[in-house]
């Protein structure tokens, strides 16, 4: 009922239905006229043979012979009409009745203002009883007799018949009736629907204005059965409305966790620093104090760079045009000669398994590089020293996978549903990336999601691994 396509179909069938009542209204009107007009011509077809009759047999001016009574009589017989001649001066001297004398209209006058409206030619009217002569409304029509160049009388011939056109304008009534109650009974479904269609549209202008002055509480109600496009319409502003909620208290979270973690560095170098000028620090321990500064200092540069690279992923998120076709395996060994160094430095054997023949991938490079960087960089982090951490590239299933693996912490099963979130640190990581922001598995993830993909950790026995999908190109 609420839909648009629903809406548009009914008024197109108001249209229609006005179109057909305007129709019918002609066509009856047609209708009526021809009925009329047959009458017509055969009343003036009859009052045409009386006048000259009348000329032929009347000669000396009297209207009320016996022969011309029975020219009437037999005109009317043949026509089914009725026919009376009065004189000039509207009073009834014969009629076609088969009395003998005329008792019912004999000695009748025809108002004036009928003769007068006659006058040399003739007279018809649809409807009348003739002031009074008649009982009943007829058809009628007269005509003046002239002899020797003067009226001496008028015939008057009418119909009884009438229920041809009765019945025609009681049909014609019906119709119209109908039409117009089917007319209104439309209208006052338009009306009904265009209210129901009204209220979850204001309900959305209002939650429109509360959302752009910031409140992102704002729903619109499905009230009844509000479906079709309205009820769409709802639900996606509904959906938008709790995803932009959910991105503003990540915002407000974002901006305390980074608050706090500034906090921290930014203290500490303000108290060494104030420490050293003071005099408070002692002069044999200000290079000490100066490390520390230093490396608070670079801390908070990497927290800064962190928080640069996720705004850029998160940008990147929508810029769907920087995603090209590459080959996985490709990638991820040119990400793995960047760490040579640092796995050297703990006797780590890094293996890459990758396949013979390329793994095309759709999806953004340089993101997905920053995926692999972080990874591989996490895991030789936290990979026991003399160990051997393994990228395995391959394809299952219709998608890319690749799996990070190394040997080192099991992290405790309470630490895995919080690993991927913002700043999250567990106690171990605390203590052995004492570096570490907590911004690198976000990252991770959030790259990932951004190319409608995810990652899954898994830790058991000292052996972790983080393993996620890319679309085959």
């Amino acid at each position: 009922m609420n839909s648009i396509f629903f809406r548009n179909f009914l008024t197109t069938t108001l249209l229609v239905l006005s179109c057909f009542l305007l129709i019918g209204i002609a066509f009856f009107v047609i209708g009526e006229n021809y009925l009329v007009d047959d009458t017509t011509q055969r009343l003036d077809a009859s009052a045409n043979e009386v006048v000259r009759s009348a000329s032929a047999i009347s000669r000396d001016g009297d209207l009320s012979g016996w022969d011309l009574r029975m020219t009437l009589s037999s005109v009317a017989n043949s026509s089914n009409n009725h026919i009376f001649i009065c004189d000039a001066d509207g009073k009834i001297v014969s009629c076609s009745d088969k009395l003998l004398h005329c008792r019912q209209h004999e000695g009748k006058e025809v108002p004036a203002s009928i003769l007068k409206a006659i006058g040399s030619t003739r007279y018809v009217s649809e409807l009348t009883d003739l002031g009074g002569i008649y009982m009943t409304q007829r058809f009628v029509v007269a005509r003046p007799i002239s002899l020797g160049g003067v009226i001496a009388g008028y015939v008057f011939v009418s119909s009884e018949d009438v229920s041809a056109l009765g019945a025609w304008r009681a049909f014609a009534g019906v119709i119209i009736a109908v039409s117009l109650a089917v007319m209104l009974a439309a209208i006052l479904l338009s009306l009904v629907l265009s209210k129901r269609l009204a209220q979850p549209l204001d309900q959305l202008a209002i939650a429109s204005r509360k959302v752009a002055h910031g409140d992102f509480t704002a729903r619109v109600e499905k009230k009844g059965k509000c479906g079709g496009e309205i009820g769409t319409l709802v639900d996606s502003f509904n959906s938008m409305t709790e995803e932009l909620q959910k991105s503003d208290q990540n915002r407000r979270e974002l901006i305390a966790n980074i608050s706090h973690e500034l906090r921290t560095p930014m203290t500490t170098i303000a108290g060494f620093a104030d420490g050293i000028l003071d005099g408070t620090i002692p002069k044999e321990q200000e290079e000490r104090y100066l490390q520390k500064i230093a490396d608070e200092t670079r801390r908070l540069s990497r927290l800064v760079r962190n928080m640069l690279d996720l705004s850029q992923a998160e940008s990147k998120a929508t810029d769907k045009s920087r995603r090209t076709k590459f080959d996985l395996s490709e990638l991820t060994l040119k990400t793995l000669l960047s760490f040579e160094s640092r796995a050297s430095e703990k006797d780590l054997d890094v293996d890459p398994q990758l396949p013979e023949d390329p793994i095309m991938v759709f999806a953004d490079a340089d993101s997905i590089t920053q995926v692999i960087y972080n990874l591989t960089d996490n895991a030789i982090k936290f990979a026991e020293k003399g160990s051997t951490i393994s990228i395995r590239v391959y394809k299952k299933n219709g998608k890319a996978f690749v799996a990070v693996k190394n040997r080192g912490e099991t992290i405790p099963p309470d630490d895995l549903p919080y690993i991927f979130d913002r700043f999250h640190k567990s106690d171990r990581s605390r203590s052995m990336d004492k570096d570490g922001v907590g911004l690198g598995l976000y990252l991770v993830k959030t790259i990932l999601n951004s190319h409608d993909e995810d990652i899954a950790v898994s830790s058991r026995d000292g052996i972790t691994v983080f393993a996620f999908t890319l679309p085959l190109a």
